[in-house]
Parts: structure tokens; sequence; C-alpha cells
């Protein structure tokens, strides 16, 4: 019997050292590697958020250094080990590590089936571009996420497609700031908005969010554009779903987009960090939690 496809290793390491051995790992072949909370799954597991503009977040104190490689047998995966522990500066006899075998697959389709077509309500679901729509005779956004966020499964994105649908009306113009995959915008445009316009910083999302409105044929009503280019007009509807510390910095800049008598959504934020954004928007646009769900909020507000 021949070896398997990939070996995963994993090995033990300190803070001081994780990172050095990771390095070292890549330079003696391994394909991927990765680094884990050791005590993941215990008490002592420690989790890390950090957003934009917030101070970065040391390793934890104890590491899991993950690494695959390519077919490789026991005395020359021990040797690269050792000689990748050395490199990383730690002393003595190599790390004890620990190998499992991971077959050969469709990576492509393993994930895709983590992602099934999603209810929003009676009137609209969420397609992956890979399924069928389980009801045809609803409004059904076939949507393809590529490296965008965005697949309607997140609950932050699921709050603001339920405002969407309880508050586009025909006829409306709708931003939605920090587009994404588009889904936003995408579900604006098919709820009957007039226009549409998706704006996200990253140019990956742009390029998927195009190619999204297109396969859902909104292309003439919904616009999508890099967060560089000017953004001068005014919108019924703006909503973004992005996260708390950009949505505090960014607000004069958000606010103004929201048409007299217009409608904000805003999402992204944990309950805990509601009052924090509504402090930031006092200026601006009143705002209060319109709905919240697995820990997440839904700000909303009008302008005066």
């Amino acid at each position: 019997m021949g070896m398997p496809a990939w070996l995963s290793v994993s090995i033990q390491a300190k803070a001081s050292h994780a990172e050095a051995l990771s390095e070292a790992l890549l330079e003696m072949g391994a394909v991927s590697v990765s680094i884990e909370d050791a005590d993941a799954g215990t008490a002592a597991e420690t989790p890390q958020f950090a957003e934009p503009g917030q101070e970065l977040v040391r390793l934890w104190t104890h590491c899991r250094v993950i690494a695959l490689f390519d077919a490789i047998d026991r005395p020359a995966l021990t040797a690269h080990i050792g000689e990748a522990a050395a490199a990383a500066g730690m002393v003595g006899a190599p790390p004890p590590f620990t190998v499992e075998e991971v077959a050969e697959q469709d990576w492509v389709r393993t994930v895709q089936s983590q992602f099934d077509p999603i209810r929003v309500t009676d009137d609209l679901w969420i397609v992956p571009s890979w399924h069928k729509a389980p009801e045809p005779d609803v409004i059904n956004i076939e949507l393809d996420p590529g490296m965008a966020f965005g697949t309607g499964s997140h609950p932050t994105t699921r709050l603001c497609l339920e405002w969407l649908c309880k508050t586009v009306q025909p006829g409306m113009s709708m931003l939605d700031f920090g587009c994404g995959s588009g889904i936003l915008a995408i579900a604006a445009a098919r709820l009957g908005a007039a226009r549409s316009l998706g704006v996200d910083i990253d140019g990956r999302a742009v390029e998927a969010a195009r190619e999204n409105a297109a396969r859902n044929g909104v292309s003439g009503i919904m616009r999508v554009q890099h967060s560089s280019a000017p953004l001068e007009a005014t919108f019924d509807l703006v909503v973004a779903n992005i996260l708390t510390n950009p949505l505090c910095v960014l607000a004069p800049a958000i606010a103004a987009r929201v048409a007299p008598g217009g409608r904000v959504a805003l999402s992204g934020i944990l309950e805990q960090q509601a009052a924090q954004v509504i402090d930031a928007w006092a200026t601006w646009i009143s705002l209060k939690v319109g709905d919240a769900r697995e820990g997440w909020v839904r700000l909303e507000g009008w302008c005066p």
C-alpha cells in the first residue's frame, strides 16, 4: 500500500518559538502551516479578537503548530521537524509530535458542501451557485462568495437581509457600505430598489460583487465600486455590515450618505458594543437596537 496523500503534523511550542518554527517548517517543505491555541477546548482556552485600529494580540502562551506535508516517510519527516526546531531556537531533543493521515479529496466540493440554501423569509432565499433553488417561485439570490465575505449564513448578514425585506419599497435607492459578495445590494435590487450601490475596500470583493450582480440579472440596477472612488450621492437606505471600530470611525462619512428622511441599518456589532456605536453616531443620527441574534445586533435609525 502506498503512502497517504498528505500528513498533518501537530507540534507543541511556546509562543516565543511558534512563528519561527512555522517559517522553518515551510523551508523544510511543508505545504502549509497554521498556529492554534494548544489549550482550545479547555478552561485555559484564550479567545483572541482584534478589529482594525486595535493593538495586535500576541500569540497564545501554549501553541500548537500544525504543518501539512506531501507524502513523506517517517524518518525524513522526523529529520525535517528536528531541523526546523533547531532553526527556531528550540534547544534539546526534537519536540514531540503527532501525525495524522489526510486522504486526498475534492476540496472544492468539501467546502461547497458546508453551504446550503438559506431561507431568509417566505419570499427570499439565498442559494449558493452550486445548488438548485428549493422554491423556484420566490426570490432566489444565486450567490458565489468567492474570496468575499457574505454567504447569508452569518447572523449579521441575516439581520441586514431581514431589515431589507421589511424596509425596501419600489423605487428606493440603496447603499451597501462594505458590500463583500454584494449580497445586500443584490437583495435590495431584487426586492424592488430602483438603484443600489455596493462599495468595498477589497478589490476581490468588488470583483465578486460585480459577478454576483450579473449572475442575478441586476447589473442594470446595481453598481459596484472601490471605496477609494468618490462617493457623493445620498440614498434612501444605507446598510453597513462591517465592524464596530470602522463603524465608529466612519460614522460622519456613512451618515452623510443617508438622504433626508432616509434610513440606516448597521451590523457587525456585538451586543456589548452597541452603546459604543450609538454614542459615536449620536451627532448625526440617533440609533437604537432593532434586533439581535446569537450575540450580534442590528442598529437602526433615520435621518431627519
